[in-house]
């Protein structure tokens, strides 16, 4: 019994949800000051899913943060946006998503038109 244990921990940790892949910033449009920024992810449900993203300045401020309020298991990629009055002139931003299980993803620099 303690054998056939000792080979099914290691085939438990490669279905945990800490080796979930995190969200993925697909693209980001700018329309006046409205950004609009589309994520794809393995949503799974209430337990994990990608639950915010974020838009900063190429030095790191942050210029705003869009809160998730729910799972878009169905419904991948999906956009959504946020009104950012502060988006600079020159249309560089980062944006980083964050999931409910690994946190925010690294972030992916655009050039916005």
């Amino acid at each position: 019994m303690l054998g056939r244990m000792k080979c099914m921990i290691p085939a438990l940790l490669l279905v945990s949800p800490a080796f979930a892949d995190p969200p993925e910033v697909v693209s980001a449009a700018r329309n006046g000051t409205t950004l609009g920024v589309t994520l794809n992810h393995g949503d799974t449900g209430w337990d994990h899913y990608a639950d915010a993203w974020e838009v900063m300045l190429p030095d790191g401020t942050s210029l705003g943060i869009r809160e998730l309020a729910h799972p878009h298991v169905d419904e991948m990629p999906f956009t959504r946006s946020l009104r950012v009055p502060d988006l600079p002139t020159d249309g560089r931003v980062m944006i980083r998503a964050r999931c409910t299980v690994t946190g925010w993803s690294d972030a992916v620099l655009f050039r916005l038109n």
